[in-house]
């Protein structure tokens, strides 16, 4: 077997590691083609999964100690890069959102971690590492990296998303969702929509979302209904496509006139969306198509 095939054999596991440790698509394939490059020039690797996890885990939190620094000036929410799949078992990104861990709800809750406690709670929990490879990864002791997963499962207490409604409901609800609002149904739109739904928007300050999270489905609604009076998607609304994002069901946004690209997506919990993601940041969708 070549390196190549040795490689290509983890590469989705690695995509899956870097993924949920950095939230960015972008960073997760610079981690992986760095792995890869320092993979090819190595010898003697006895545990290839575990030496690999183990240099894209420490590429992750170089980007995360990072990106932290510019998320202190960053405009508005701050949302992970959409990972979007076909939905065919034959798709490489199948078994990376297959995981619970990588929904949008999942990922924003790790967000409130720091870079060293997210990465010991995700390498400790979501894959298993024993703490004195964590340790490693870190550059800290044993104690201190059981400490940081410690934490990191205090702050996201309690606050973990429902589970993964079945993508039929969630096709379900998302159609009548999207026929509702084309049709100007507020009421319909209204009960659709949790009374404790929540809307978080990510422009990064350079497109229109929302800024702040709003909270509650009459909010909800009038946002959105704001957005077809101003953009007028009662007279276009093919340029929607729905897709899969992170594993749940969401739609890809094409430009309309004055409206930006976006990707949105959804958290349905018993037959009503409990949340609702925009990422209309361009950095963020670069790796989007947005061909209807």
């Amino acid at each position: 077997m070549t390196a190549a095939d040795d490689f290509a054999l983890h590469r989705a596991h690695l995509v899956g590691v870097a993924y949920r440790l950095t939230g960015s698509v972008a960073d997760a394939e610079d981690a992986v083609q760095e792995a890869w490059l320092r993979f090819s020039a190595a010898e003697g690797i006895r545990d290839v999964r575990g030496w690999l996890t183990t240099v894209v885990s420490r590429i992750c939190l170089d980007r995360l100690r990072s990106a932290a620094v510019r998320r202190e000036t960053y405009v508005g929410s701050w949302l992970p890069e959409p990972l979007l799949t076909t939905g065919e078992a034959d798709d490489p990104l199948a078994s990376v959102v297959r995981s619970d861990g990588v929904r949008m709800a999942a990922l924003v809750l790790l967000d409130r971690l720091t870079p060293e406690q997210r990465v010991a709670f995700v390498l400790h929990d979501a894959f298993s590492l024993p703490f004195n490879e964590i340790a490693d990864t870190l550059g800290v002791s044993e104690a201190s990296a059981r400490q940081h997963a410690s934490r990191a499962r205090k702050a996201v207490a309690g606050a973990e998303p429902p589970p993964r409604a079945a993508l039929a409901e969630q096709q379900e609800v998302l159609e009548k969702f999207l026929s509702a609002m084309a049709g100007g149904d507020i009421d319909a739109v209204l009960g659709l929509l949790h009374p404790d739904a929540v809307m978080i928007g990510d422009g990064g300050g350079k497109v229109r979302t929302a800024v702040n999270t709003i909270a509650g489905a009459e909010k909800i609604a009038r946002f959105f209904f704001g957005l077809i009076r101003k953009y007028g998607f009662e007279d276009d609304f093919p340029q929607i496509r729905p897709v899969q994002v992170n594993g749940d069901l969401g739609v890809v946004i094409a430009a309309q006139g004055e409206m930006t690209p976006r990707v949105t997506t959804f958290t349905v919990h018993d037959g009503k969306i409990l949340a609702v993601y925009d990422i209309a940041n361009p950095d963020k969708l670069g790796h989007v198509d947005f061909l209807v």
